[in-house]
């Protein structure tokens, strides 16, 4: 019997026991290959000295494994029907701290790295969340199609506002791809497994509000020329509502020539600064 079967039926031995179903529309994806887990674990580089925050643990798989490994595991989990199972597996880890609540919203501990197989429904939202606190780094599990978007060239079809604003605030890099035989239930899609290091930005901009209500914008038109797709969003970014005229004459006198011209997908991040930086000046 493989590694990956016997993981399987452990599994859904205490999904049983414990009467829970799980839920693809909530992204309940467990991961059952332990090769998986000891990649990601590997890929985070842990000691007893780090501290990890887990994101959605579910039944605890990739929780023991972490215990095994760092000096503290802080394990956040929304859905309370897996409690019971988390801490029955855990009783004998002391170094294992459970919080039942929404990691979208409750205070994070202090921890050092991340390593989490996210449910894929948040995965923008909860990467953005981690990305205001300070770590070392992070090794998460995203759709591929998400992974993809985070490092993706300008002008390719997955180039995105998540693309310019990820880069802008950490290093991303592609680790591993996850077949759908490696969890339960399957999802319907390849996985990724995915490497952020927080960084100093590696552009400045003025006005960091500024800049992301630039790239919003910009990004709702992203087959335009700047200079029309500036327009069209006007008020999203300098929040106020002047005339067609006065709007194509405030753009006209702000933005050069070259950047006005230039298609919105083709735009290196460091060119939605630089846009950012021009309309800051008033």
């Amino acid at each position: 019997m493989s590694i990956i079967s016997v993981m399987f039926g452990h599994t859904l031995a205490l999904l049983r026991e414990h009467g829970i179903r799980l839920s693809k529309r909530a992204g309940q994806h467990q991961v059952i290959d332990p090769t998986v887990l000891e990649r990601m674990i590997d890929y985070a580089k842990l000691s007893r000295d780090d501290v990890v925050l887990e994101i959605g643990p579910g039944t605890g798989n990739l929780t023991l494994s972490l215990a095994q490994r760092a000096g503290k595991v802080i394990a956040v989990e929304r859905d309370s029907r897996f409690m019971k199972i988390l801490k029955q597996r855990l009783d004998d880890c002391s170094n294992v701290e459970l919080i039942c609540g929404d990691a979208l919203r409750v205070e994070f501990p202090k921890f050092n790295k991340v390593v989490a197989n996210l449910p894929y429904g948040i995965s923008s939202d909860i990467t953005f969340r981690l990305l205001d606190h300070d770590f070392v780094l992070a090794v998460l599990m995203y759709q591929r199609e998400f992974a993809e978007r985070l490092v993706a060239n300008p002008g390719s079809e997955n180039y995105s506002r998540l693309t310019v604003n990820v880069y802008y605030r950490a290093s991303v890099e592609l680790l591993d791809e996850v077949p759908p035989a490696a969890f339960v239930p399957q999802p319907e899609v390849t996985s990724s497994i995915v490497k952020l290091k927080p960084w100093r930005p590696p552009f400045k901009v003025a006005n960091e509000s500024l800049f992301f209500r630039v790239v919003r914008a910009l990004f709702q038109h992203r087959r335009q020329r700047v200079r029309n797709a500036l327009n069209r969003s006007f008020e999203e970014v300098f929040q106020k509502r002047p005339s067609k005229a006065e709007r194509r004459a405030i753009i006209d006198q702000k933005l050069p020539k070259e950047l006005a011209e230039a298609h919105v997908v083709e735009l290196e991040p460091e060119k939605f600064g630089e846009i950012a930086n021009i309309l800051a000046v008033t």
